[in-house]
């Protein structure tokens, strides 16, 4: 068959970063995220030009998923965002905001870029090095024995997503559910390759948020279930009940005719060929004693009322989603076929209850050691409980990673001013000999990292939106947030308390200086100090691992956005 239209060669774009609209577009997605960041942020609405779901939210995982982003480049940022949030969950905006400043910068420098991709990885394994060494400065120990730090790093998920509209009792009765509903997955008896149980999130929507709570165990919705009725489940001899999982419709459906052709003799009803096999599936349940059978699909109705019978509760249409962790909490292994039932698939449990919550009526299944949990999630609407419902997920990933790794880095800005301050006093510390091995001029080497300093401290001015001044102190190199409406002739003690992360107080003389992200900002003699003082019950704290990753894939994707030389696209 010809062609309606000839085939167009591809688009050859040379040089991408120095054309106009790059620069433009590069502005305008660093404006729209830096403007959701932090518990100030603003707010987005997303939806398509045709209409549908509107989606309103700060959290990166929803933005960058939904928006339209058309630059081809921009787009490699994105993915390399997303995909940083699709394995940690958190520091979205950070790796992103922080890549956009680090191209911005680095543009701006009249260097080769293969001398800045060396100098910033240098930069970079400076940082990482300093993180993961015990004299850092910005990072605080996570103690499992005690929970203090545990919920300080659970409310500053929370707080930082203002979409969710939580009020301060709102946000502290959430962090200890989550908190709660995280240790009911940490297994009891730690084995050599222990894992983690699952929190089910269960929606109710249009209750308030303080009516959230968590049970062990897992509920599972039946809208048919009768209250009234008093709930008798046949037990084993060992007073467990024994639960069979079936992954297979139980519907009684004939074939799909895709599968093949199928001969019947006369005479013969397929329907009733396939019921009287569901019954024999049914009379060896009860022979075997199992007490419960949850279906993923459908139970047929003869099958049922057989089984309620001999005392035997049915539940169907669980759902795929829900196929994993019943099978963890009980044991059972999911039956895929009819045909071969095997008593050594079943699991148990310790008990079956009915709970009714709102309007909704759920079957609990309690479990005998609780590695799995659900957390029942309220919200006043449906556009807050999704929002919160991405809270609560990252801030249980949060603690996840945490376990693996028990640090945890100082928010509000202060870990970003900090390094900013660390690695200005060790760029100019450096021996001669690392500029030769780097191939580069002392000089080539500050301007770069007076670029990935100011990219770092762009990253804390963005948690202003309300024209505020923001400090840096020349001690500690925290990050300080001076209230709107006071001139900037005032006394900097008398109108800052605490430090953005809340681990410092205003109690000795710190000597401030503005941050602009400036570059040729001064210098701290000596490096800046660890905080001298005890971790606070209320510190705003980020996750360890996932603002590492951040950091490093942020400047990782700039460099590889810096070596682009050409950009070919497909016009067909």
């Amino acid at each position: 068959m010809s062609r309606l239209e000839a085939k167009k060669p591809p688009l050859f774009i040379s040089e991408p970063l120095t054309k106009d609209t790059f620069s433009q577009s590069l502005s305008l997605l660093n404006g729209i995220l830096k403007s959701c960041y932090g518990p100030a942020g603003r707010l987005k609405q997303l939806h398509n030009g045709v209409g549908g779901y509107v989606c309103t939210t700060s959290q990166s995982s929803a933005i960058l998923s939904r928006l339209s982003v058309s630059h081809p480049v921009l787009r490699v940022l994105t993915a390399s965002v997303q995909n940083h949030i699709s394995r940690f969950s958190d520091c979205g905006l950070f790796t992103a905001i922080l890549c956009c400043s680090l191209i911005e910068s680095f543009k701006k420098l009249n260097i080769a870029s293969c001398t800045v991709i060396k100098i910033s990885k240098h930069l970079l394994s400076l940082c990482m090095d300093y993180l993961n060494s015990e004299a850092c400065g910005c990072r605080v120990s996570v103690d499992f024995s005690s929970l203090e730090t545990l919920l300080c790093l659970v409310r500053s998920v929370l707080r930082s997503k203002p979409a969710c509209m939580l009020s301060k009792p709102e946000v502290d009765h959430l962090t200890v559910l989550i908190l709660k509903a995280f240790m009911f997955t940490v297994p009891c008896h730690v084995e050599t390759n222990a894992v983690l149980g699952k929190c089910v999130i269960v929606p109710v929507k249009g209750r308030r948020v303080v009516d959230s709570t968590v049970l062990p165990g897992l509920l599972i919705e039946t809208p048919e279930i009768q209250l009234a009725k008093p709930l008798t489940v046949k037990r084993s001899c060992s007073n467990m009940i024994k639960m069979a999982l079936f992954c297979v419709s139980m519907s009684g459906d004939l074939f799909n005719p895709e599968e093949g052709t199928i001969t019947v003799h006369h005479g013969i009803s397929l329907e009733k060929s396939e019921l009287n096999r569901l019954l024999n599936v049914g009379k060896q349940l009860v022979n075997d004693e199992v007490g419960l059978v949850v279906c993923q699909k459908v139970i047929h109705p003869s099958l049922k009322q057989y089984l309620k019978e001999n005392h035997i509760m049915a539940v169907d249409r669980a759902g795929l989603s829900l196929m994993e962790p019943l099978s963890q909490m009980t044991g059972s292994k999911p039956i895929a076929s009819i045909h071969l039932l095997s008593p050594s698939c079943y699991g148990s449990l310790k008990d079956v209850r009915i709970e009714s919550f709102a309007s909704k009526h759920f079957v609990h299944l309690i479990p005998n050691d609780t590695v799995v949990c659900s957390l029942i999630l309220c919200n006043r609407n449906e556009t807050a409980w999704d929002e919160l419902k991405r809270a609560c997920e990252t801030a249980e990933h949060v603690l996840q990673l945490t376990i693996k790794e028990p640090l945890a880095l100082l928010g509000g800005g202060c870990t970003e001013t900090h390094l900013a301050s660390y690695i200005r006093h060790k760029s100019c510390s450096l021996p001669t000999s690392s500029f030769k091995d780097l191939d580069c001029s002392r000089s080539q080497y500050q301007l770069v990292a007076d670029g990935f300093c100011c990219s770092l401290e762009s990253v804390a001015c963005s948690l202003n939106h309300d024209d505020g001044e923001i400090l840096t102190d020349m001690v500690y190199g925290h990050c300080w947030f001076v209230p709107s409406g006071f001139p900037s002739v005032s006394n900097c003690s008398d109108l800052v308390s605490k430090c953005g992360c809340g681990i410092n107080g205003n109690t000795e003389n710190l000597n401030w200086r503005l941050l602009q992200g400036q570059f040729g900002s001064p210098i701290i003699q000596g490096g800046p100090k660890e905080p001298s003082g005890k971790v606070a019950d209320f510190l705003t704290l980020d996750c360890f691992a996932a603002k590492c990753s951040g950091l490093q894939v942020a400047l990782e994707t700039a460099n590889l956005i810096l070596d682009l030389s050409y950009v070919i696209e497909d016009q067909n």
